[in-house]
């Protein structure tokens, strides 16, 4: 087969890849539903990006182990800037002020620290003593990185971003070996706080989403209206579905945001609970092929780099589809590779990326846990 498949694409991670172009392209179908059936505007700009994007992932498997690690400092510290940047003269949109007006396009920070916080936490524990994994020398510093960033797009605001830093961050000093009691502190000390910072640290807004999860029904015609309208489309979808362009949810608008945060609705209505199925086993493959990644790294930095891109698109995915059904609060958190949108294309093509970087750093290099 060497002789008949040319080297360059034998190589490629078709185990991977497979599954993600058919989520992409089943995404790109359900967005054209969400438009009434026409490929405008949302189906035809969701392939084109990820093509694009998908260029860019083959590039980042070009840079080198010791280009990433050097980068990883840089990279963050560039990222953190354009943080100040957006809350010192960032425009604001739909509320929020998130994005920096670069003339030729609105750039959104937020999405690229997302990634580089798993970087360059990896960079950090792969080059702490293991003597010091249970000191404070271990989660200071590490905590410190995680705060700063955190702390300024909570300010912009965008809870669902700051929840998904921290939860990526979180996860890499896990995996390095942080002791279990410190997490379980933080667990507590998190239940503790809660309470104030609900009635202290959300906007009303966040609030209203809060409360309307614990009781969508107390105000379906208000703040409970999106996941009441997404349980019944979901719920009305069946086992089959309704068939492909047939949603009356989406098609008669009563579903908001069909095409972004709620495109799992949109699917789950036209396609049943086995395209449900069929769309989480999907996920499941990628995520499965990403943490073989992880485990076949031949160093600390590799393994922690790969574990932090996985975690990051198991968030998004995780949180997406409880919000949908009514199991989280609405957060904004779009749904990889199927809602329409630029910036989460992005971040999951950056996570992507770095994974089939590090699955190249293991096919060339010989197996050595020493660096």
């Amino acid at each position: 087969m060497n002789s008949v498949i040319p080297t360059p694409i034998a190589r490629q991670p078709w185990s991977m890849l497979f599954p993600l172009i058919a989520l992409v392209g089943f995404g790109a179908m359900v967005l054209f539903s969400a438009a009434g059936g026409s490929w405008e505007p949302y189906a035809t700009s969701h392939v084109v990006r990820f093509l694009l994007f998908l260029v860019m992932a083959s590039v980042m498997t070009l840079f080198r182990r010791e280009f990433v690690r050097f980068a990883a400092y840089p990279v963050y510290g560039i990222i953190l800037v354009l943080l100040m940047a957006v809350e010192a003269m960032g425009f604001v949109g739909g509320g929020s002020q998130r994005w920096l007006n670069l003339g030729i396009i609105h750039l959104q920070p937020s999405e690229f620290m997302k990634p580089a916080i798993v970087l360059v936490l990896a960079k950090f524990y792969s080059e702490l003593p293991p003597g010091m994994i249970t000191s404070w020398r271990a989660l200071v510093p590490a905590a410190g990185l995680i705060a700063m960033p955190m702390g300024l797009v909570l300010l912009q605001p965008d809870l669902g971003t700051a929840l998904a830093i921290g939860f990526g961050g979180a996860t890499v000093m896990f995996l390095a070996g942080l002791p279990l009691r410190w997490f379980l502190t933080a667990g507590a000390a998190a239940v503790v706080i809660a309470p104030l910072a609900y009635f202290f640290g959300l906007h009303d807004y966040q609030q209203r989403r809060v409360t309307t999860f614990l009781d969508p029904e107390s105000d379906p015609l208000g703040a409970g209206y999106h996941i009441t309208q997404s349980k019944i489309a979901i719920g009305s979808g069946g086992l089959f579905g309704k068939g492909f362009n047939e949603g009356s949810q989406s098609h008669l608008n009563y579903l908001p945001e069909p095409h972004t945060d709620f495109v799992f609705a949109t699917m789950a209505e036209e396609w049943g609970l086995l395209g449900g199925f069929a769309v989480i086993l999907i996920y499941g493959l990628i995520m499965r092929w990403g943490l073989s990644v992880a485990r076949k790294s031949h160093d600390r930095f590799g393994t922690l780099l790969a574990s932090g891109m996985v975690a990051t698109m198991f968030f998004y995915v995780a949180i997406n589809l409880m919000m949908v059904m009514g199991l989280a609060p609405v957060v904004g958190i779009p749904l990889p590779f199927m809602s329409h949108g630029g910036s989460s294309m992005m971040t999951n093509m950056i996570c992507i990326g770095t994974l089939m970087m590090v699955n190249r750093w293991n096919n060339r290099a010989p197996r050595s846990r020493l660096s």
